[in-house]
This record gives structure tokens, C-alpha cells and sequence, in this order.
């Protein structure tokens, strides 16, 4: 089949199974990635660990990309099913050189896609690129590598009730989606005291309950009905592979990612040397407010896990995350962003304190706002419409500031406006957050004034 070039995404190699890619593109990339770590990092004969998720194209790419690996003379530690932050961890804690986690993240069941590591971190944007060039330029090295399995489960548990021992056991509800969060979360909370209620608990790549996105609403109305039916304190949903953080509050309200930053960060604060906190430009006013109200220095950086992660290697700063769900704990864990590792950090919070979410965010002001918005549209336009609104705001003006760091964000008194290029998708990414409903009106129409004409 013909390789379809949009599956090398800024982030990530991800596209629909044998229709973008196929079992024979999946050993060219282990081929390439061999190339590449002897090629940029000096490194001969890496040593790679393979993991996947749940789906069920995941068992033959892991096959074909360890063939591939081991043809060019690297070697494989076949982790089996995963998730993405304990591919990640076993780049800190095994003697491996890099790592493949086979995933389609939060896509649709008939998605599948690569993250990839070189050392400790994983690449992208311009490294991405480099890999396809390496293909392209069929650049392979010869060689004759070997593989092995390891259960990496006992070390991941051990790190991780040595750090918590033992918690405060509250009533909480986890919702895996029939992703692969359910390969571990059971062992890894009850190994903590824990007892929680869990939802769609075995992984599953038909997805049979509901798309395992917990960043949008409708796919938490399980969550919500078993949090309130249980009395529980919390209610946390993982998307596919356990990298991104849904939650709603003992209400069975959906607590948004910069709501949840807001509840993490005032913890971290407390301890943290370097009080440097990361956000995305997705994240509201509110929040970077709140984190310096509570002595906190916020910085706005552009949206991605990868470029999110690497700002807080960068900045070395303790905590940081996303609109999205991301979120990095680099205070007491390799600031990656695991799932699990940050629901164990949100129960020990409400543990300790006693307090409901909403007591914990009382200091946070009410405002009204739009999640999210994804407008469907072309690779192009998507660039075109946000040139034009940067042509629109171009000018100084004492009426609004505007920031540039990743598409164009427009801070009014009343509030602020978004709009940015996906990364991934053609996708226009739209969001919208004001004091009052009509001024978020005024302001969300004075960006689609200019936006809708265009598309």
C-alpha cells in the first residue's frame, strides 16, 4: 500500500490501520529508528522497549516493528500491554537506549500510531521528520538484534507505593474506558490502600462502552451516574492509553484541566524549590492568576504533551500541564505525563485535606467559558483564518494585549479569546472565556465575526 506522509504528526506517527499504514511501514520505522539514534544520538546496536495499547492492531505492529528493529541489528524488550507513561517509565528505569509505545491514544478503535523515545525523551516535530526522511532515503542498517519479554508491572508498583505507602482510603470511582489504564490501575491503587469503584475496567479495542476521550463530557455520563450513586469524593476517567486526566467532583460536575492544575499546583507550591508552573495557551486567565496568587511564578507556553514536557525540563519546573488532560508531575515523579500517577496525586490531596474539590478551588473565580472548540476545515485554512486574525489584532491597542506563542490569544478586561492551528488535525482550535455570559458572547462573536466567513 501507498504510505499516506500526514501520519508523521508533530507528536507522534498515527493513522488509520492498513488503510495509512500497514504491518510492512511499521518495520521500516524500526529499521529507521535505529538509523536515527546511530545517526543524531552515536548510539550502536539501542537496546528499544516495545509496549502497546489495547487495540487490536496493536499485537501485529509490535511484531513487525520488533522485526524491524532486530534487522538493523537493535535489540527488543517486548513490555506487552501498557500504558504510554510506563513506556516512558521504563526509559528511566530499564537500561534501554529508547522505546516504542504502539497506540492510537484517545482516536477512534480503527487508529493506531507510534510515540517514540530516544533516551529518556520522547521526539518530535523535527526529529519526526527526520525519520521520514530516513525512509524515504531507505538509510537501514544491517544487523542481527535480539528480543526478550520483561513484566515491567512489579517495578512501576514498587516505585509507586514506596512513594505513597499508604493513603487515606476515600470513596472514589475510576473509569477506564476499556483502555489500557485497566492492565494496572486495580494493583496500583489497592497497592496504596485504595479501594476504589472501576468502570470498564478490561481493556478492550472494540471500545464497547464509550470513546476513551475523558476530556469530553459525553463520554463521562458513566462516571458521573457512578460517582453520585457511590457518594463518591471524585470520579477520574483515562483516555486510551492512560496519558491524559478526566475528572469530575463529588457533585458529578466535570472539573476542566485548568481547574485541575489549579487543585495540583497549590500542593506542589508547598514543597517545590522552583515554583515555575507550566501552562498551555488553552489554559484561562483564571488559572495563571490563581497560581501566582498562591506564590507561584505561571508561565503560558505552546500546546503539545511533547513541547509541555520539554518546557518543563527546560524551565526545570517542579509541575505543568494541559487543557487537555496532560499533566506533568516533576516534584516527585520523571515529569512525564501518567495518568494514574496524577489521580493518585489528586486522591491524596482531597485525602489529606478532607476538603471537596469545589472548597479546594473556592479562590478560583467563576467564570463562563467555552471548551474546546474543533472546527473541521483544511490544512491551509486552518493557518489562512489565524493569519487573519493576527492581521485583525496586528495593531497596539489599550483595549486588549495579545500573545503569539502558539497561534493568536487576545486578552480583553472581560476576558480572552483563542484561536491556533492544530498540530495534528485540520483543525482550527477555538476557545473562549469572559466575566459575564454576555461579554463571552461579545468576545466569542468578535472572533467568529472574522472566523465563520472563512470557512
Amino acid at each position: 500500500m501507498k504510505l499516506d506522509p500526514v501520519i508523521f504528526r508533530e507528536y507522534d506517527i498515527r493513522g488509520v490501520w492498513n488503510e495509512q499504514f500497514d504491518a510492512a511501514f511499521a518495520k521500516t520505522l524500526g529499521r529507521a529508528h535505529v538509523t536515527f539514534l546511530k545517526k543524531y544520538k552515536n548510539i550502536d546496536n539501542p537496546t528499544l522497549s516495545i509496549g502497546h495499547d489495547a487495540r487490536l492492531s496493536s499485537p501485529e505492529i509490535v511484531s513487525a516493528l520488533s522485526e524491524g528493529i532486530r534487522e538493523s541489528g537493535g535489540n527488543v524488550l517486548r513490555l506487552g500491554l501498557i500504558t504510554s507513561p510506563i513506556s516512558y517509565f521504563s526509559t528511566f528505569t530499564l537500561n534501554v537506549d529508547g522505546a516504542f509505545m504502539v497506540t492510537g491514544s484517545h482516536n477512534p478503535p480503527e487508529f493506531n500510531g507510534f510515540k517514540i523515545s530516544a533516551g529518556k525523551s520522547t521526539i518530535f516535530g523535527q526529529d519526526i521528520q527526520k525519520l521520514k526522511e530516513i525512509i524515504d532515503n531507505h538509510e537501514f542498517l544491517n544487523g542481527q538484534g535480539k528480543e526478550e519479554t520483561l513484566d515491567i508491572f512489579p517495578s512501576y508498583l514498587s516505585r509507586y507505593k514506596e512513594e505513597f505507602k499508604k493513603i487515606k482510603n476515600i470513596p472514589i470511582v475510576l473509569d477506564c474506558g476499556n483502555g489500557a489504564a485497566g492492565c494496572i490501575v486495580r494493583q496500583l491503587f489497592e497497592s496504596v490502600g485504595l479501594t476504589p469503584t472501576i468502570l470498564f475496567e478490561k481493556p478492550d479495542g472494540h471500545f464497547p462502552n464509550h470513546h476513551p476521550d475523558p476530556t469530553v463530557e459525553k463520554n463521562l455520563q458513566h462516571l458521573i451516574q457512578a460517582v453520585k450513586e457511590n457518594q463518591a469524593v471524585v470520579g477520574i476517567g483515562f483516555d486510551g492509553d492512560a496519558d491524559r486526566i478526566g475528572i469530575v467532583d463529588h457533585t458529578g460536575r466535570m472539573i476542566y484541566g485548568d481547574e485541575l492544575m489549579c487543585l495540583c499546583a497549590t500542593a506542589v507550591l508547598k514543597t517545590a524549590e522552583n515554583k515555575t508552573i507550566i501552562g498551555d495557551v488553552k489554559c484561562s486567565d483564571r488559572m495563571f492568576d490563581f497560581i501566582e496568587r498562591a506564590g507561584g511564578k505561571p508561565l503560558m507556553w505552546k500546546t503539545g504533551h511533547s513541547l509541555i514536557k520539554q518546557k518543563i525540563k527546560d524551565e526545570h519546573a517542579p509541575f505543568g500541564g494541559e487543557m487537555s488532560g496532560h499533566i506533568f508531575f516533576a516534584d516527585r515523579n520523571y515529569g512525564y505525563d501518567d495518568a494514574l500517577y496524577a489521580a493518585l496525586r489528586v486522591v491524596e490531596i482531597l485525602a489529606q485535606t478532607g476538603k471537596t474539590i469545589p472548597e479546594l478551588l473556592e479562590d478560583l473565580p467563576p467564570a463562563f467559558n467555552t471548551p474546546e472548540l474543533r472546527i473541521d476545515t483544511t490544512e491551509e485554512k486552518k493557518h489562512t483564518i489565524v493569519q487573519r486574525l493576527k492581521d485583525e489584532f496586528s495593531q497596539p491597542s489599550d483595549e486588549y494585549s495579545v500573545n503569539l506563542i502558539d497561534g493568536i490569544r487576545v486578552s480583553f478586561p472581560s476576558g480572552w479569546a483563542l484561536a491556533r492551528a492544530s498540530n495534528t488535525q485540520p483543525v482550527l482550535v477555538l476557545r473562549f472565556e469572559a466575566d459575564t455570559k454576555e461579554n463571552l458572547n461579545k468576545i466569542q462573536k468578535r472572533f467568529e465575526d472574522i472566523v465563520n466567513p472563512m470557512l
